[in-house]
């Protein structure tokens, strides 16, 4: 039960911090057309900013994910090593080979949002 409030929780602090995100820049984008006045320059503007936007979301969410895995997988491996002291070793060995995965999902997103920002 408690998990599940939390996962709540978590749900609605996304859905808040998204919705925040989204209000912004359409903000920014209304103030952009303004001020630029030539359908082209707003165009280059929206795009640029639609960018920022995706690239923002793309490595926030990896970067949330990513933490929650890795406080999860911190917990349940020293809830094991409680259990079980003798399979230390093993646990750790499996702790840490989880923790490189989840990393290199992180490392992935970085990557896209690189690439979104500078190739697309």
């Amino acid at each position: 039960m408690k998990n599940i409030t939390t996962v709540k929780k978590i749900r609605t602090i996304i859905t808040a911090a998204l919705t925040g995100a989204f209000c912004a820049a359409m903000t920014t984008m209304a103030y952009a057309a303004e001020e630029a006045g030539d359908a082209i320059a707003v165009a280059d503007a929206s795009v640029l900013r639609a960018k920022a936007i995706g690239a923002a979301i793309a490595i926030g969410l990896a970067a949330l994910g990513g933490a929650l895995a890795m406080g999860i997988v911190a917990a349940k491996s020293a809830e094991g090593v409680a259990r079980q002291p003798e399979a230390q070793g093993k646990i750790q060995g499996v702790m840490m080979l989880s923790l490189v995965f989840i990393e290199t999902a992180i490392i992935y997103a970085l990557v896209v949002a690189i690439l979104i920002i500078f190739v697309l």
